[in-house]
């Protein structure tokens, strides 16, 4: 398997057993480069499961991944490649804001000093400060810098913000874009706040029991689903280019979530917008069934 110039992480079915336990399995992923990319799911989907593939920090049970265009982790240059932010932000409490950096310039062959102390600077952390007495806001900005200045070609973030409180969150994912501009850098993002992701991200991906269900432009999955509201009726009728999600029925009416790959003509709907955080919940409340019958068509946008 060899990546394409357009894909910055691709696996090919993908799983990962803990025992007789499936933590992901049977996943197929396409990451587009040059993107901000969201990566939302329920609990227990599989995203942190994935992102440790990803980096390197747990090798697959079966099938493939590739980052950047190799293996993880599979050398000095690969790893270099990929910068990380774990969920728990973690950083060395015993060391000092000067001794993180310090590390990070021995670890990191591309390390840029000038780009961490700056960063450093700007957020008013004292070099001097050990690790373990900052803020929860103050550690991730730290983690991230660290991630960002081995100038990766992909920074990885697992929920980075979920323990934070809306302004440290709000600070945080301001410098992540600020970051992401002036670096040019490819992002996945995994995050169960969906308004970080639809403020943050580009592109999104909706992975549920490790099957992505929806992959595109975050424009362009909220351009295609829509809201029908109309009388009760079998939404069998609907042209071919629609294809339901989810549907609700009582005596008199029948509301449909809906992707159209065409116009909607149909005078007998009502059609209205959805937001990001309405298409991803319909995806999350189809039918399990539903996953593997749509399987062969994955609905990708892009």
């Amino acid at each position: 398997m060899s990546a394409t110039t357009r894909d910055v992480l691709r696996a090919r079915g993908l799983g990962r057993s803990f025992g007789r336990r499936w933590a992901l399995r049977d996943c197929d992923l396409d990451v587009p480069a040059g993107r901000v990319v969201g990566l939302v799911g329920p609990n227990g989907a599989g995203k942190s499961t994935l992102l440790n593939l990803a980096t390197g920090m747990l090798t697959p049970t079966e099938g493939t991944v590739e980052v950047c265009g190799g293996r993880p982790a599979e050398n000095p240059g690969q790893l270099a490649k990929v910068g990380y932010v774990a969920q728990d932000t973690p950083v060395y409490s015993g060391l000092s804001v000067a001794d993180h950096l310090r590390l990070g310039a021995r670890l990191n062959p591309g390390w840029d000093d000038a780009l961490a102390r700056e960063r450093i600077r700007r957020l008013g952390l004292d070099p001097g400060q050990r690790a373990g007495r900052l803020s929860g806001g103050q550690r991730a900005q730290l983690a991230l810098t660290l991630g960002i200045a081995k100038r990766p070609e992909l920074l990885v973030l697992d929920e980075p913000v979920a323990a934070l409180d809306p302004l440290a969150r709000r600070e945080f994912l301001q410098d992540l874009m600020e970051a992401v501009a002036e670096q040019e850098l490819s992002v996945v993002l995994s995050s169960h706040l969906v308004s970080d992701v639809e403020r943050t991200c580009d592109h999104v991906i909706v992975l549920v029991d490790s099957r992505v269900r929806v992959a595109g432009d975050l424009d362009d999955l909220v351009a295609r689903h829509h809201r029908l509201t109309g009388p009760r009726r079998d939404p069998a009728g609907l042209p071919p280019h629609v294809r339901v999600i989810t549907e609700s029925h009582t005596e008199r009416q029948t509301t449909l979530v809906v992707r159209a790959d065409g116009p909607l003509h149909d005078p007998a709907w009502t059609v209205g917008p959805l937001g990001l955080e309405d298409i991803v919940l319909a995806y999350l409340a189809r039918p399990a069934h539903a996953v593997r019958d749509t399987r062969p068509t994955l609905e990708v946008l892009r």
